[in-house]
């Protein structure tokens, strides 16, 4: 899974996400790649319509050679500011992990496809769900200038 949190003043707090399932074909990725985060942020910029300041951790995808071209090359409306090295209690896309764990604690799925839905639906309930994406932030202590 990967995710972003996007909040701006005065309006309503968004979430955008991709899941993968890794079913172990030959070929098949094990996970999410740079051009996967790059396609998340594009498609959040085109659906925000404007630039971007993105702040992010320092997961190792996060720091490729692929990843940092692109934040290069798109400097006109992507501004990206790391978290310290190790800082999830800044990091609001945290909190959406942690509901989304907290309604699969009791999931007794037969197979990673159940999960997976499991996974897509509670995704998109709390996409629908501005409030829930806001108390994210809330969490982490930061706040939104304005």
């Amino acid at each position: 899974m990967a995710g972003m949190v996007c909040y701006q003043p005065g309006r309503r707090s968004r979430m955008f996400y991709a899941v993968r399932e890794y079913r172990g074909r030959l070929g098949q990725p094990k996970g999410f790649g740079w051009r996967d985060l790059r396609d998340l942020v594009v498609r959040a910029r085109i659906q925000l319509g404007g630039p971007i300041v993105l702040v992010w951790d320092n997961v190792r995808l996060h720091l490729t050679a692929g990843m940092r071209e692109f934040i290069a090359a798109n400097v006109a409306w992507l501004t990206v500011f790391q978290l310290p090295a190790y800082a999830p209690d800044l990091n609001p896309q945290e909190g959406i992990w942690s509901l989304v764990k907290r309604d699969l604690g009791n999931l007794a799925a037969a197979d990673l496809a159940q999960i997976t839905r499991a996974v897509k639906r509670r995704l998109k309930q709390i996409q629908y769900r501005p409030d829930l994406v806001d108390g994210c932030l809330a969490g982490t202590g930061l706040t939104m200038g304005g």
